[in-house]
């Protein structure tokens, strides 16, 4: 069992960053490939970044490329989201969640955003403010 919690949310204004944090505690985070969801009111849950076991693969929803950066640090079992030039369409709850896989490197684009996550967390409030 992974129980995986987020932080790191709040409100900022157009433009300006923040980094979400997602850790696990329970068993260890290295099999584990981790995503990035959001979910804005009234609509469904979309894919933002996740990211492979090793850290050799990530991958990225067209709408945050080049703005968001996904990383993580196994020894702390941490997931990070650093998200920057924030716009009001980001604003929603973010949830990571984690999937025990061994799709890495080059596969990470196409497989890491269609894998069945087995983990969730409770998710993170960003709002921004225009």
């Amino acid at each position: 069992q992974v129980h995986l919690v987020e932080s790191g949310g709040g409100l900022v204004q157009i433009g300006g960053s923040l980094k979400l944090s997602c850790t696990a505690s329970g068993r260890s985070f290295r099999d584990y490939a981790v995503g990035w969801f959001r979910q804005a009111p009234g609509k469904e849950r979309e894919f933002v970044a996740a990211i492979s076991w090793s850290a050799g693969g990530t991958a990225y929803a067209e709408s945050v490329k080049g703005r968001f950066t996904i990383s993580r640090d196994n020894a702390k079992n941490t997931v990070y989201l650093q998200m920057n030039s924030l716009k009001p369409d980001d604003t929603a709850v973010y949830y990571c969640a984690a999937d025990r896989t061994d799709v890495d490197g080059t596969y990470s684009t196409y497989f890491l955003p269609r894998l069945v996550y087995d983990y969730w967390g409770q998710g993170t409030q960003v709002t921004v403010l225009s």
